[in-house]
């Protein structure tokens, strides 16, 4: 750390007096400030109060040495200068005591020894460089703590802020899980309610169809009203399907999805014959699923690439599996891939296929509600995974399963 400059005040009403002190102390390179009186001593206090120390004669005219450093010592900004007085009244005790009653720290006798005066000059400014020290460092605590209790503020101000916000999401997310479980709960109540009008105006139908068989233009309407219901019928049942998905609880079981796509490929062996569709099924994992569901998304995806086959050319599905391990993820998944020799679909619409209802061809085009999709992918969020796809017009589509290898389990069981 550098040392401050030493300033240093003399104090004498003799020129040869001030002279005699600055040439003793000259080699030791301060700067030396004199005052002929105690009137000028306290002028030149008045313009800087940074001295390390004041060396004062005390028989000076007008205003002596006592005098002039009790004038001193009342200002505040003065107190920490140490006064040596100068006195040729060799350890005269009335003289002493009154010294040190004003605030003397030491006395300095005449004639000057050099030798001595070097001494304790030397050690008082060596005490100034101290005490100034301190002081920087006390400064710097003070700024160092001020800033500590500013963070510390707005450390608790942004703690606050979080933990508010934080209260905020958690009434949100309780807000929408229970507009949601309403949602749920109202479509599968709607859809089941459903089901009593639409069997009857099957029914009615039927009946009038099977009276007005001589009829031609009544068995063309009743055949409209009865595809209709039966389009409504596979939506009703495709809506409590997806409600199901969203309210019912589930375990998580050790399954062998190459099983599971058997009984997938089995539930579409008419359609599969129809087609001509070549369902190729490599070795898939045994990992943690719900057996149901899974079943449903193989079914709906073997359904899609069947129903969205080119034209005269038969359906072409492979299924694989990939394991990704925790230098590709965080933690290790299998990546299912399903894919389709299918008529494709436009990269703008990929992010919509998942949504509910979302179709890109019109019913009377091909048939479907939208909404077997949307069921694979809430069932992947029930798996704690996902489901994407990339596709190509006229070059089919590939959809991904994304299943975390391990899942937190309520109860592994065989399956």
């Amino acid at each position: 750390m550098n040392k401050s400059p030493v300033k240093i005040l003399v104090v004498d009403d003799r020129q040869d007096n001030l002279l005699s002190i600055e040439t003793i102390l000259e080699r030791e390179q301060y700067t030396i400030v004199k005052a002929d009186s105690g009137r000028a001593a306290l002028k030149a206090l008045l313009q800087d109060t940074d001295f390390s120390l004041i060396m004062m004669d005390v028989q000076m005219p007008d205003i002596n040495g006592f005098e002039t450093a009790a004038l001193i010592y009342q200002r505040e900004k003065l107190k920490h200068i140490p006064i040596i007085f100068i006195t040729a009244h060799s350890h005269e005790e009335e003289a002493i005591y009154k010294g040190y009653h004003v605030g003397a720290v030491d006395f300095i006798y005449k004639p000057i020894n050099p030798q001595l005066l070097r001494i304790k000059v030397g050690l008082f400014v060596e005490l100034y460089h101290k005490t100034h020290s301190l002081l920087e460092q006390e400064k710097s605590l003070l700024l160092a703590n001020a800033q500590l209790q500013r963070e510390i503020e707005e450390k608790e101000a942004s703690e606050l802020k979080v933990r508010e916000l934080n209260r905020q999401l958690h009434r949100s997310n309780v807000h929408l899980k229970k507009v949601n479980e309403e949602l749920d709960r109202f479509a599968y109540v709607a859809s089941h309610d459903l089901q009593e009008p639409l069997r009857k105006i099957r029914i009615f139908t039927d009946m009038i169809r099977s009276k007005a068989t001589e009829d031609a233009e009544l068995d063309k309407y009743t055949s409209k009203i009865s595809e209709a219901a039966r389009r409504m019928q596979q939506l009703v049942d495709d809506l409590l399907r997806f409600s199901r998905h969203s309210a019912q609880g589930w375990d998580f079981v050790e399954a062998d999805l190459n099983e599971i796509v058997k009984e997938a490929v089995s539930e579409l062996e008419i359609n599969i014959q129809q087609t001509q569709a070549s369902i190729q099924v490599d070795p898939l994992p045994c990992i943690p699923v719900i057996p149901t569901m899974m079943r449903q998304v193989f079914n709906n995806l073997l359904s899609n690439a069947i129903k969205f086959r080119k034209k005269q050319v038969p359906p072409v599905v492979h299924i694989y599996a990939r394991r990704l391990t925790a230098g590709d993820v965080n933690v290790p998944i299998y990546q299912i891939f399903v894919s389709d020799n299918g008529i494709g679909i436009d990269n703008r619409y990929l992010e919509d296929i998942f949504a509910v209802f979302k179709r890109l061809h019109s019913y009377h085009e091909i048939e479907g509600t939208g909404i077997g999709l949307s069921i694979c992918k809430k069932i992947m969020e029930h798996h704690n995974g996902s489901i994407t796809a990339t596709s190509e017009v006229d070059n089919g589509t590939t959809f991904i399963i994304g299943i975390p290898e391990k899942q937190q389990l309520r109860e592994l069981q065989s399956f």
